[in-house]
This record gives structure tokens, C-alpha cells and sequence, in this order.
């Protein structure tokens, strides 16, 4: 079968294609043939060696897929051959808060990645596809839309009426306005580009900040949100964003932190403890989320019908070349690979 792996050490010249037995499902596991999946910045850290250093090659990289059972093993109940399925991103969280095993178990980087043709997983690791997405839509969700539903829902419980902050235009984010909106919600958003800014105003968001132009731009969504600021920030930026997202949340708000995106600020990390503990803020890290917040995200996406925005699909031959457009940052949305 086709397959993507990372071999003898990290880097896009340690990426090659290569060919590998099809596998046969053991109990409890599901054999699945993968036509979809789709890119995460998680993913470019691994391959260059800043995620996991630890890690063993040969590798196959990339969490997020999805496919079709091809078959099951001995013990395997509720799923078919031909169903359409996802990955789950950490196949043993199942519910409740995560534990060691659930962490050790995330695909891509702990554990071996999707990015194969055909893939064995345990049969509780794998969704079910919702009827009204295509695979390359359901492809992008097992990271990208449940950090963002996570964030707005589980972990945070937002309901209609609050406001949400969202830091520029990757997945995450795009998810997070997209399902902010559709529980009424009011958004507010930030980007570099003013092309990207109209695209932003498209999909809802009520004011979208330049922070080139603007790089107090948490004192400014703290204006737009009527003064006390924002009652959630979608945090991505990480380091370097962190101190403007606390100026732009409110007393006693919640700042979702999910992603390492930007560089450590010029004061420091330990400059923004003061005002957490002075302004009753909540931090929250979101790793993703459980099968069980899977399950939930998905009759949500089902009643709203709702589809992700996909930036560019490659093919799976083109997969460095994928990667290195999501490094550039030109996308606004995902970016995926098709079999």
C-alpha cells in the first residue's frame, strides 16, 4: 500500500513515499481504506522535530483522516464494512478528563499517524461520518473542529448573546466563528490582510481587527465588546498574543488556550500573571477533546448542517507540497490531501 513516512530523522528531505503491507484487523480493530485527511500546524512541529524529539522512525505522520472500513476484527460491534469514518485524534479518551493513556494514544505524534492508504484502528478510535459531509470535509474535523467546539462549548459552556475573540484565519479559528455564529453568538476576529478580513466579515463576524495596523488590538476588541471585553478568547497564538488576549477579555472571562503559533512576547511569559489572578481569569488549555465531545460536536454539525472551510486539497503525491503551504500561512482554512 501507499504510505508517508518520516525515516532517519526530522525535516521535509526525511519525508518519502513508500510502499507497506496492507494490514489485517486484529480484535477490536477496524481496517480502514483512507481517501482523505488534512493538515494541522501540530503536524509541521512534528516533522520538524519540535513536537516530539523523541520520536522513532520510521514514522507516519499526520492525525487527522478519513476513509472507508474496509473490514473488522474479531469483537468489533457497531461499525461495517463501507461505513465512512473519521480518525480520532486521541483513539483511548473516550469521556471524562483525559488521562496519561488518552494523551499517549493521540495519532501523529505520540502514537503513528494516518498517512497511509490503509490504516488499522481500535474500533472506539474511529467517528462515524455525518451524512451531509463529503470525506474531505469530515476529514478536517478530529483536531481543528472539536479544539473548536471544545472551546466554546465543553469547556467553556458559551450560550447565545456572549462574545468570543478569535486570533487570525487558520482551522480552529474558522471553525470557532463558523459555530460561535451558529449558536448566536457574537464574534469578533483578528487578521493581518484586508483580503482576509472581508472573508472573515463573510462568514459573521460582526468587526474584524488589522492588528498590523492595530498591535493594541486587546484593548480594541475590549472597546468593541462594550468595554468590559470579551467573554472568551479562542487563543492560538500562544507566547506572543497572550498578553493582548488578556487585555481583551473580560473581569472573570475565559481564554482558551490551544495553540503555539507565535514567539515568545518581548516582557516574557511570566509578565501576565498579575492580571489572571487581579481580573478573576479563567486559562483553560484544550487538547482537543474526547470521542465523547466527538459524538456531540457531530449532532450539532449534522442540525446545522454545517461544512468547514477548506483552503486547497493536494493530492497524495504532493503531500511536502501541502506542507509547506500550510507553513507559508497563505491559507484561510484547511488544507487537505486526497487520495
Amino acid at each position: 500500500m501507499n504510505a508517508w513516512i518520516l525515516d532517519g530523522g526530522f525535516g521535509f528531505d526525511h519525508l518519502r513515499r513508500t510502499q507497506r503491507p496492507k494490514p489485517t484487523p486484529g480484535p477490536g480493530e477496524v481496517c480502514v481504506r483512507m481517501e482523505a485527511w488534512s493538515l494541522n500546524y501540530r503536524d509541521l512541529l512534528m516533522i520538524q522535530g519540535k513536537y516530539n524529539p523523541a520520536l522513532k522512525f520510521p514514522f507516519p505522520p499526520f492525525s487527522d483522516g478519513a476513509g472507508i472500513v474496509e473490514s473488522v476484527g474479531p469483537g468489533v460491534s457497531g461499525l461495517a464494512t463501507g461505513q465512512r469514518v473519521t480518525s480520532c485524534f486521541m483513539p483511548d479518551w473516550t469521556e471524562g478528563t483525559v488521562s496519561r493513556k488518552g494523551l499517549k494514544s493521540a495519532l501523529g505524534g505520540e502514537a503513528p499517524g494516518v498517512l497511509a492508504e490503509w490504516v488499522l484502528l481500535p474500533a472506539h478510535g474511529v467517528m462515524p461520518v455525518a451524512a451531509h459531509l463529503s470525506l474531505i470535509e469530515a476529514a478536517t474535523l478530529p483536531c481543528a473542529g472539536l479544539t473548536a467546539w471544545n472551546a466554546l462549548f465543553e469547556s467553556a459552556e458559551l450560550h447565545p448573546g456572549q462574545t468570543i475573540l478569535t486570533l487570525g484565519t487558520g482551522g480552529v479559528s474558522l471553525f470557532a466563528i463558523a459555530m460561535a455564529k451558529k449558536a448566536g453568538m457574537r464574534v469578533i476576529a483578528t487578521t493581518g490582510t484586508p483580503e482576509k478580513s472581508e472573508r472573515l466579515k463573510e462568514m459573521g463576524a460582526e468587526q474584524v481587527i488589522p492588528y498590523r495596523d492595530q498591535p493594541e488590538w486587546g484593548a480594541k476588541a475590549a472597546s468593541l465588546a462594550g468595554g468590559e471585553g470579551v467573554d472568551l478568547v479562542v487563543e492560538v497564538g500562544g507566547a506572543g498574543t497572550i498578553e493582548q488576549s488578556l487585555r481583551a477579555v473580560r473581569p472573570g472571562g475565559t481564554i482558551s488556550l490551544i495553540g503555539v503559533l507565535s514567539q515568545a512576547g518581548p516582557a516574557g511569559p511570566g509578565s501576565n500573571l498579575v492580571p489572571i489572578l487581579m481580573r478573576h481569569i479563567r486559562m483553560q488549555g484544550i487538547l482537543v477533546g474526547s470521542r465523547a465531545m466527538y459524538e456531540h460536536m457531530n449532532v450539532a454539525l449534522s442540525s446545522w448542517q454545517m461544512k468547514p472551510v477548506i483552503d486547497k486539497v493536494f493530492d497524495f503525491a504532493e503531500v511536502p507540497a501541502a506542507l509547506a503551504y500550510q507553513a507559508s500561512g497563505k491559507h484561510m482554512g484547511k488544507v487537505c490531501v486526497k487520495l
